[in-house]
């Protein structure tokens, strides 16, 4: 479950994909939702992942949450995770970047 806050410590991922068309914005969805429930949320650290797409079609950014960079860091190696980010990349533009957490305010 996504939880946000400036005290759990987890790393969070935003990676922004930007695809040539609306049409492709559907089809790294389905890669993107494909690969996070078939080998993703099993690896070891994962907490979440949230998968959001823009309203101009363009864009698809996913905000997810890891335990540590370790755990990240051995997703990003993982066999059976490369193909999905491969597939992901040949159809879009990725700027990803690690961040914590420093404020958050909630009403």
């Amino acid at each position: 479950m996504t939880t946000i806050n400036t005290e759990n410590g987890c790393i969070t991922v935003i990676n922004v994909f930007t695809v040539s068309s609306p049409a492709k914005q559907d089809e790294l969805i389905d890669i993107l939702v494909k690969a996070t429930r078939d080998v993703i949320r099993f690896k070891k650290g994962f907490i979440s992942a949230n998968i959001h797409k823009s309203i101009d079609g363009m864009r698809v950014t996913n905000y997810g949450q890891w335990k540590t960079q370790e755990d990240l860091d051995a997703l990003r190696k993982s066999d059976d995770a490369v193909p999905y980010m491969t597939k992901a990349l040949e159809i879009s533009k990725l700027d990803g970047h690690q961040y914590t957490v420093v404020f958050t305010d909630e009403k």
